[in-house]
């Protein structure tokens, strides 16, 4: 789970930078109910509250940086053909830092899908909260 969360950052980032980047820029969960559970704004600023991970999880997305609760990730490279993204992003786990690479497609009004396909092929949808 950590790995994809990697990956959605990456994927969040990269689309972030690409022509839609206003359409990616905040909180994604995969849980919309859990939204309140995950995210809290502090000082006008987005933040994971305390026990994120334990809830849906989730990405910050901010320009370039996709933050999420157990890495932080910089988009490097992107090609977006309108509606798929490929990215890739330097991460760091605060031990090691590695490129990942991963696509991102829009399926909706504040929706998306982030998918790798490796070292195991996944795809995960996220969506959007309103903060």
């Amino acid at each position: 789970m950590r790995t994809f969360n990697a990956v959605l950052f990456v994927f969040l980032v990269a689309q972030a930078a690409s022509t839609q980047a206003a359409d990616l820029s905040g909180a994604w969960t995969i849980d919309a109910s859990a939204c309140n559970q995950v995210f809290t704004k502090e000082n006008n600023k987005l933040a994971f509250r305390k026990d994120a991970d334990l809830n849906a999880g989730g990405l910050i997305v901010q320009g370039k940086q996709i933050t999420g609760t157990f890495q932080k990730c910089t988009v490097k490279s992107l090609h977006d053909d309108g509606q798929n993204i490929r990215v890739i992003a330097a991460c760091s786990d605060g031990v090691a830092i590695s490129d990942v690479s991963f696509d991102i497609t829009l399926s909706g009004e504040n929706k998306i899908i982030l998918s790798s396909k490796a070292p195991v092929p996944i795809e995960t949808p996220y969506v959007r909260c309103s903060m």
